[in-house]
């Protein structure tokens, strides 16, 4: 069957990424030992990315994605490749919880533009055709929020933020112009910086900038992006509070967001964490409008294999419901299995059956 009209999110959603199998990993080191060359990676990366499409068909999910396996991290692969920035290798990862991340970034070294030879758009267009009409490919790219974090701006380059913000917003407006040529109607951008903002442990008001500013400057960059997008093309957008090997990076709930960001972004849907207390109440979703953006509540977590309570699901989801309506409601694990090629601390077999159980219990809910 060929699926030929979408409305996404969907009721049982993932959040994209998924473990890599060793196949992966040993391919990888190989071609670092000059064992392999990259096109033998590459068909390696094409049969586990067919695999895991089926895989994920069988479990019932309505839109499907390539696991982020042809990628080291969940953003800097993509980024490193606008034009105006460049990938690096810093002293130092980043602190998370209880472990130093693997250190690797990206920076400004000139004036931003999209390349219309991204390599993530042949790695679309191949995706898509692995796919076939069977469910519907959907394309995770970082949000061009994530280049607003502290040091990736060359202030020599760009003094004025705002000026580096238009253009941000021109890139990608290009960006996703090319993907939609390319056959992408389902796009999804991951935002960890915006989650941030809504974190009391981060300091933001460095004296130059106040959280209110760029609380305001995200939501202006987002809707800027977004602007005259075609009608046909989904954008959601995950807010993450940091997935690394099963640890977090911070914690806070939406409430110092909410009113400015749920109210006005004008994307199709939220994904958000609330698999644990890290994640504060359900009353920020207060803010996002009646009929508007669908919720997509992260009330599994990826970080462990083990199947949640069906009756706690279900409560939390009733308790949502006191401040969004039920039908704009979705579900989904709260990050993706592998933000990093290391993935996190479960085994493929209870990642797959995460996600089966996320579409049998959204049956149970919505029929």
């Amino acid at each position: 069957m060929t699926i030929t009209a979408i409305k996404a999110p969907f009721r049982a959603d993932h959040v994209g990424s998924l473990l890599r199998p060793e196949s992966i990993h040993n391919a990888r080191q190989q071609f670092k030992d000059g064992g392999i060359t990259a096109q033998q990676l590459r068909e390696i990366e094409t049969a586990e990315i067919t695999r895991i499409v089926d895989k994920q068909i069988e479990a019932g999910l309505q839109a499907v994605t390539d696991g982020e396996f042809r990628r080291t991290f969940w953003h800097t692969d993509f980024m490193a490749h606008i034009n105006g920035f460049e990938g690096y290798t810093p002293d130092t990862g980043y602190q998370f919880k209880n472990v130093v991340t693997e250190a690797y970034d990206v920076r400004n070294i000139g004036k931003i533009s999209f390349d219309k030879n991204h390599p993530f758009v042949q790695d679309f267009i191949e995706f898509k055709e692995i796919v076939g009409g069977r469910a519907i490919p959907k394309l995770t790219i970082p949000s061009p929020n994530q280049f607003f974090n502290q040091g990736i701006r060359d202030e020599s380059i760009y003094p004025d933020l705002e000026v580096y913000a238009k253009d941000v917003i021109e890139a990608y407006r290009d960006a996703l112009k090319v993907f939609y040529e390319a056959g992408a109607r389902y796009i999804q951008i991951d935002d960890v910086y915006i989650a941030g903002l809504s974190s009391p442990d981060i300091p933001f008001n460095d004296g130059q900038y106040t959280r209110e500013y760029l609380i305001d400057l995200a939501l202006r960059v987002v809707n800027g992006v977004l602007e005259d997008k075609p009608e046909d093309l989904y954008v959601t957008t995950h807010l993450c509070r940091g997935n690394y090997k099963s640890d977090w990076a911070f914690e806070g709930s939406y409430a110092l967001i909410a009113p400015t960001l749920f109210a006005k972004e004008k994307v199709d849907g939220f994904f958000l964490e609330y698999d644990d207390d890290r994640s504060g109440s359900f009353q920020p979703l207060e803010h996002i409008p009646v009929g508007g953006a669908k919720v997509v509540l992260g009330v599994f977590t990826s970080k462990r294999g083990e199947l949640e309570d069906k009756e706690a699901i279900k409560a939390k989801i009733k308790e949502a419901a006191k401040y969004v309506p039920l039908e704009q409601i979705c579900i989904s694990p709260q990050c993706g299995f592998a933000s990093t090629h290391h993935g996190n601390k479960l085994t493929e077999q209870q990642q797959w059956d995460k996600l089966k159980f996320i579409v049998e219990l959204s049956k149970e809910i919505w029929g």
